[in-house]
This record gives structure tokens, sequence and C-alpha cells, in this order.
């Protein structure tokens, strides 16, 4: 497969947390198509473990974008000149309150490589101890693994950072 070159890119919208880009390419039969693409400065999330990696502690938030409370992994969006290791730092104590003694990376992955440039970086979190208090607007939760991998089979969890951080714990 060939790779597409860009002719022209025009910014269309320039938010707080993404961009929309058009581009103009060039395919490499000579035709141009106009490719809509979200551009994302990264995020990280974290899979924190507790009981000896029976449990793992989620945090429920109300997701607008599919007008529904979802259950997941912590998670962020790195901020600029911040590393994916201090973003799930700084995360996991926003969101949860705990601090993690060891933080190990499992995988990073684009969650929508057709149309936005997201790429996720996926932690594992040992050594839970509790700091602060976590954002008044989530609740925490611990769910056994087992069952939260049941959930996941049932389709009860549909979140991507969650699905893949989840198994690759499991694996």
């Amino acid at each position: 497969m060939k790779e597409e070159k860009t002719i022209e890119s025009k910014q269309i919208y320039k938010g707080k947390v993404v961009q929309l880009r058009v581009d103009t390419v060039s395919l490499p039969d000579g035709r141009r198509k106009m490719r809509e693409i979200v551009v994302h400065p990264g995020a990280a999330a974290i899979v924190p473990l507790m009981n000896e990696g029976e449990e793992v502690l989620l945090v429920e938030q109300y997701r607008k974008a599919v007008e529904r409370k979802t259950l997941e992994i912590p998670a962020g969006t790195l901020e600029e000149g911040e590393s994916p290791e201090e973003c799930a730092k700084r995360e996991l104590i926003e969101e949860t309150g705990f601090q993690a003694s060891k933080l190990d990376k499992l995988i990073e992955y684009y969650p929508s490589p057709g149309f936005s440039s997201e790429i996720i970086h996926v932690f594992k979190a040992r050594g839970l101890k509790k700091v602060s208090d976590a954002e008044a607007e989530l609740s925490i939760t611990f769910v056994p693994l087992e069952e939260l991998l049941a959930m996941i089979k049932r389709g009860e969890i549909k979140d991507s950072k969650t699905v893949i951080g989840v198994l690759m714990v499991a694996r």
C-alpha cells in the first residue's frame, strides 16, 4: 500500500483538547481526496491493581459523546511537555486519590487511526496508596479482575482503553 501525499492542510477548529484539520491528499493513482483528521495530543491510561492484582480500581463518569455513564480505568490527556508516565501518575492521583509505587508500561495503541492522531499509552499500577481525595464528579469502585473480564465478555464494558488494559493485565 502506497502512502498518500498531502497537498494542502487546513485547520478548521482548535479547541482545548483537540483540533480538526482537513487535508487534501493525492492518492497513488493521481486522484485527490479529502481527509478529516482529529489532532489529539495523546493520553495515558492506568490499570490500578489492588489486593495482589485481584481487583481493579475503576472510575465511573458521564460521557457526553455516548450519552451514558461508563465504568473505566483512570486516564487523561497528556499536557504539553508531559511524558506518558508523568501523565499516568498525575491522572491516577487526580481521578482516584491513589498513588502507585510501581508503574509498568503495558502497551500503546491508536484507538481510531482512520480519523484521529490520538495514541493511548496504557500502564499497570501496583502498590497503591491513598494520598488525596479524588475529583468530586468521579466515583471510584473496586471490581474483581475475574468479574471485570466477565463484564467485558458480556459487553457491559465498551471503553477501548479499559478493555485493552484489562485484557493485557489478565493475559
